[in-house]
């Protein structure tokens, strides 16, 4: 069944044909993917339904959509309709601002684009004394950071703030002005040009994505902001696309407010963040 799945995802263009379709399947039986090989029967019931969410995928409807679920880090993370699928490339920027927050008690932080809340929920997973606030703009997305925020209050999580708010608003979050240790955001960074693989053209929602004719619109209004609440010596990390490894840090050099301006690899080597202190 898997064998026979994963050629009609392949014939269909999905990037990961066989992994795609053992978690579809093992999200139908109810088991981790790892229990598949002991997997008894699959019912009939159970059939008709891994057919029906194989065919959503053939058609690439994305993975996280058909189950529900997006793992990050050390979490899984509700998504669906409306709001962006957190990817593995994020964990990275995520990883540095938890390097800054080491041996910080109580620091505060501030992500900004949060969307399903990826990046805001593992750094108070991970970092418990951190004050933690995720904004978000996009109303139906901040649905479901609230969503994924109560969740892990559920699990025993410290408590991450949500805001419904513009990144680029020179009022937003004015409560804490100076007071920022990490401004983390991956925000929309697309050029209005740039051709997107269906899953994410048709899925994503289009505020997560497009940033102007060269993508970084967003980036260059959240500067402001970004500078104006962290703290002197604060950290900022902005996610961008692969092409803009050098044009991203190029902005945040020349808005002036910033030094050590770096950019870093992903796992595949590709230009992936830029970091970088405020004066």
């Amino acid at each position: 069944m898997i064998a026979d799945a994963a050629r009609r995802l392949a014939d269909a263009g999905v990037e990961s044909p066989r992994v795609d379709a053992e978690l579809l399947l093992a999200h139908v039986l109810g088991v981790p993917r790892g229990r598949l090989i002991t997997a008894g029967d699959v019912g009939a019931d159970e059939a008709a339904r891994f057919g029906e969410l194989l065919e959503q995928r053939a058609d690439r409807v994305p993975l996280q959509h058909l189950t529900g679920r997006a793992a990050f880090r050390h979490l899984e993370l509700a998504v669906g309709p409306g709001v962006f699928v957190p990817r593995p490339e994020t964990e990275q920027l995520t990883g540095w601002a938890l390097g800054r927050l080491a041996g910080i008690e109580g620091p505060v932080v501030v992500d900004l684009g949060s969307g399903s809340g990826a990046i805001a929920l593992s750094i108070a997973h991970e970092h418990p004394g951190a004050r933690v606030t995720a904004v978000e703009r996009d109303p139906g997305a901040v649905a479901w950071t609230r969503h994924n925020a109560l969740a892990r209050v559920a699990a025993g999580d410290t408590p991450v703030g949500v805001v419904e708010g513009d990144m680029t608003d020179p009022a937003l979050l004015s409560e804490l002005d100076g007071r920022v240790t990490v401004v983390v955001s991956n925000p929309p960074y697309v050029p209005d040009d740039a051709v997107l693989p269906r899953e994410v053209a048709d899925h994503d929602p289009p505020p997560a994505l497009w940033g102007g004719p060269d993508g970084l619109d967003v980036v260059r209004g959240m500067l402001t902001v970004a500078a104006r609440l962290l703290h002197p010596g604060g950290w900022l990390g902005i996610e961008h696309a692969d092409q803009q490894g050098t044009a991203l840090p190029a902005v945040v050099r020349a808005h002036g407010g910033f030094t050590e301006v770096e950019d870093h690899p992903d796992l595949a080597d590709r230009p992936r963040f830029t970091t970088a202190r405020r004066v």
